[in-house]
């Protein structure tokens, strides 16, 4: 029986017409195309140019690869560590766990952050996040990956994104990009063991990869425990020199408990406490997930490349997220207090997945045309919560959601050195939430289809042979999720608007290569201002503890400066080289002219995050050196009455390699400063409120990884 569905949805079926009918078109182009300029990625380890980098090459606006090479240099236990260096992208985990806060230009700066939307999660060109946007239930695994692609904001066109934030894209490591056999050991503070084996090999057309990790640490706040097991494989076959074929399987079954939020009292008493809710509550995020994909490429002749693929994964849900909230109706009478609210969430989810990508090269044109399919179901219920136990069904959740993301862009090197980028996205994506309150009887259904049309102009300046400046214009659009529809502060049928805007963008990138006697550069600049209208914000419901209301704001402005500098300086005869690496991000978000906000700052995203290191390194595998982080302060609440203070951390890193070994020891933290990692957002905070979750206090972590 095929696990893929038969009938395609409706809006789905015009897509594919749509593609089928647009592709032949840009075989109308004529003239020869001239070779980009390729680009170094953010986190460079001798690769040489291919075509991801020079797919970003392309791009008039930022986006970053990260070499999954160099997590083996330092811990990498979630997917904020591995971005630790990638600038607009601000994210912190509340206890160390995969459980995360994410944002992208500002994207998801919301109550609880429950869906995580705002960003779509590919792994090798196929879909992760759901039909309708959202990542709650996981996020990708940074050590399973070859490398990391980050499209920050419009900048996600070439992956048919449709969220105010962009894309992030997991290149799976293969056997034909990774050692036939290795292991990897990492171990340090509050419990943490890990590890890793991976085993593959290639025999003539065919090979394959299978990895099986294990993962489980305390967690440095008291009720964050973690346990994780996952399988992740892959196996392909080079059927001809112009055609590949791959297939993908993954399972993850991660437990994490949740340490709940703390009082400004609670913060200062012991910042490593839980909420006392969350242990008496036993909050736990369990989710486990299986995944199978298949993914082809053609070469169907020099000037031309097909991709396509299809997805489908499956997710449970174990969530116990509110304890019980007990009212005494009677004061000092006789009936013991009530239970009013109390949320244990457990639902089943499904996503099938499907990506066509069509790349023609026609005389002076680069033509990129492709399609998204996704398809979305979740069914399962809320129940009221007895100790992390279900104890009686309280609602009925059955949601549906899909979406089609058309794109076609063209990027035209109409004179030497200058490259005219233009095309546009089609969106339809649809809403389908049902929900049933079983105390009542009473139903909702918001349903909606969501269409746009977002287009996108921009310009490329070749700068020698060493750099480019770029500048763009681009319409932003992002449709609610169905959490967000589930939870308007209407509460009625009614459904909100997608949030939509127009930003543009202007920086230079490039690098100039170190040699034995010069040193080397590699630079990265953005500034981008866009204005926003019906954001979608959401602030935590009074009379429900743990819930949140979503509604639309008018507009809003979200502008900012992304910078990342590196450099590599030789000393002496060119053995021994220093190596710094700074990653600096500027938000300005704020309401514009809003009739309750007035001109104030949006929460949760700090003022500045600085980021870097510096290593001293030589040619015998040794490295040694400081990092820090310098991040500013943030507003919890919409009102901006109640700031959250920037903190400044200092670390150091080290290690060695050897031909087939490496070793490192990493200490964060070193200062022991108590700071706020993750916050929950209000309309008006008070000292009162338990939204405050404690960052990582000062841990030593090692690891090694050994190549057969």
């Amino acid at each position: 029986m095929s696990i893929f569905p038969i009938a395609m949805p409706r809006a789905s079926r015009l897509a594919v017409a749509v593609a089928t009918a647009c592709i032949p078109l840009s075989a109308t182009f004529a003239a020869e195309l001239q070779d980009p300029i390729t680009l170094d990625p953010v986190q460079v380890q001798s690769t040489r140019p291919d075509d991801v980098q020079a797919e970003r090459a392309k791009t008039p606006g930022a986006v970053s690869v990260v070499e999954a090479e160099a997590f083996y240099e330092r811990t990498v236990t979630n997917l904020a560590d591995s971005l630790r260096y990638v600038p607009g992208v601000f994210t912190e985990s509340g206890t160390g766990g995969d459980a995360i806060f994410i944002s992208s230009r500002g994207s998801n700066l919301d109550a609880t952050n429950y869906d995580s939307n705002g960003i779509k999660l590919f792994q090798d060109g196929l879909p992760v996040s759901t039909a309708d946007g959202n990542n709650h239930n996981r996020f990708l695994d940074p050590m399973a990956a070859h490398r990391i692609v980050v499209a920050r904001g419009a900048n996600a066109l070439t992956y048919g994104a449709s969220t105010l934030g962009g894309a992030i894209d997991s290149i799976s490591a293969t056997a034909r990009n990774s050692p036939p056999l290795q292991a990897f050991f990492n171990a340090g503070s509050d419990g943490l063991i890990s590890s890793r084996l991976t085993a593959g090999g290639v025999a003539g057309n065919a090979d394959g990869l299978v990895t099986l990790e294990a993962k489980s640490r305390d967690g440095y706040r008291e009720h964050s425990r973690q346990d994780r097991i996952g399988v992740y494989a892959n196996a392909g076959w080079r059927l001809s020199e112009d055609f590949d074929a791959r297939v993908f399987a993954t399972h993850v079954d991660n437990d994490e408990q949740l340490a709940g939020a703390l009082t400004r009292a609670q913060f200062e008493q012991d910042p490593m406490q839980a909420d006392p809710s969350a242990i008496t509550g036993n909050y736990q995020l369990n989710v486990e997930t299986s995944r199978l994909a298949a993914k082809g490429t053609w070469n169907v002749d020099p000037r031309s490349r097909l991709e396509f693929g299809l997805s489908y994964e499956e997710q449970s849900l174990y969530h116990p997220i509110v304890d019980r909230v007990l009212v005494d109706f009677d004061g000092p009478g006789p009936n013991p207090p009530t239970e009013v609210f109390s949320l244990l969430k457990n639902t089943d989810q499904r996503t099938y997945g499907g990506m066509v990508r069509y790349n023609l090269r026609s005389g002076d044109h680069d033509v990129l045309a492709g399609l998204n399919l996704a398809d979305t179901h979740e069914q399962g219920g809320n129940y009221r919560n007895a100790g992390g136990r279900r104890n009686g069904q309280t609602g009925i959740i059955d949601n549906r959601s899909d979406s089609v993301e058309l794109f076609i862009v063209d990027r035209w090197n109409f004179v030497r050195d200058w490259t005219l980028v233009y095309g546009a996205q089609g969106v339809l994506t649809g809403r389908d939430v049902r929900s049933v309150d079983l105390a009542s009887g009473s139903a909702r259904n918001p349903r909606r289809d969501y269409r746009a049309f977002n287009p996108r102009v921009g310009l490329i300046r070749a700068l020698g042979t060493a750099g480019e400046a770029f500048a763009s214009v681009s319409r932003l659009y992002e449709a609610p999720t169905t959490f967000e529809l589930e939870d308007d502060v209407r509460g009625d049928s009614r459904t909100l608007d997608a949030m939509h805007g127009t930003v543009v963008e202007a920086g230079v990138r490039g690098n100039a290569v170190a040699s034995a006697d010069a040193p080397g550069w590699r630079w990265d600049l953005s500034v981008y201002y866009a204005r926003i209208d019906d954001e979608i914000l959401s602030v935590e419901d009074p009379d429900a503890p743990g819930t949140s209301l979503s509604t639309n704001v008018e507009r809003t402005v979200h502008a900012g400066l992304e910078a990342l500098l590196g450099a590599s300086f030789p000393l002496g005869d060119g053995r021994h080289r220093i190596q710094p690496l700074l990653s600096a991000t500027y938000n300005a978000f704020a309401f514009d002219d809003d009739p309750v906000y007035g001109d104030n700052d949006l929460p949760a995203a700090p003022e500045y995050a600085v980021r870097g290191e510096v290593m001293y390194r030589n040619d015998n595998g040794f490295f040694v050196g400081p990092t820090f982080d310098l991040v500013g302060a943030r507003h919890a609440d919409f009102a901006n009455s109640y700031r959250v203070d920037s903190y400044h951390l200092v670390g150091l890193r080290t290690g060695i390699q050897g031909e087939r070994w490496e070793v490192f020891a990493e200490a964060r933290n070193l200062l022991d400063e108590t700071y706020v990692g993750t916050f929950s957002v209000r309309d008006r905070a008070t000292l009162d409120d338990a939204i405050l979750q404690a960052g990582e206090p000062r841990s030593v972590y090692v690891g090694m990884r050994l190549r057969f």
